[in-house]
């Protein structure tokens, strides 16, 4: 499986941890940002451009995630999530971890990096990649709304305020 990773100056040093670990498990690992550390750095542009690869790569037939983290992950988190197709998900222990693939077949799981131990956060990780979307009617019919909301701004059935 291919997966993106990108981070802000704050998961520079993790993200080679990560990038490493991922590799060592047989994953094509792409490296989206930042390559130095500037404490005055942009998270978003290498959030986004990961986001946008994995979306890519899926219309394209490729299987691939991402992986994004910074401090707490929140920003990086909503930085992917304005990505057409992006479902990302805010990860923070193991149930998180597997509730973001079987319920919401997330395909970009943020960390922060500096609420968790690498050990926890590699964990995490693993169980995020490992964790398939099993396809449940309900969570795939609620996955449908969404996308249907992000591209047509309504949900057939459903009025919104």
């Amino acid at each position: 499986m291919r997966i993106h990773v990108a981070t802000d100056h704050v998961g520079l040093e993790f993200s080679q941890t990560v990038q490493q670990h991922v590799a060592g498990q047989g994953h094509e690992v792409i490296d989206h940002g930042p390559t130095s550390y500037d404490p005055l750095d942009d998270y978003p542009a290498f959030c986004i451009n990961a986001a946008r690869a994995v979306a890519r790569d899926r219309e394209a037939g490729i299987e691939s995630l991402g992986v994004v983290f910074g401090g707490s992950g929140n920003g990086e988190q909503m930085a992917a999530n304005k990505v057409e197709g992006i479902r990302a998900a805010l990860v923070w222990n193991d149930a998180t971890a597997v509730l973001a693939r079987e319920h919401n077949d997330a395909n970009v799981i943020a960390v922060g990096a500096r609420q968790h131990s690498v050990d926890e956060a590699l964990r995490f990780i693993d169980i995020f990649i490992q964790t398939p979307f099993p396809g449940e009617e309900r969570h795939v019919r609620r996955i449908g709304q969404l996308g249907e909301y992000e591209t047509s701004g309504t949900i057939t059935g459903h009025e919104l305020h």
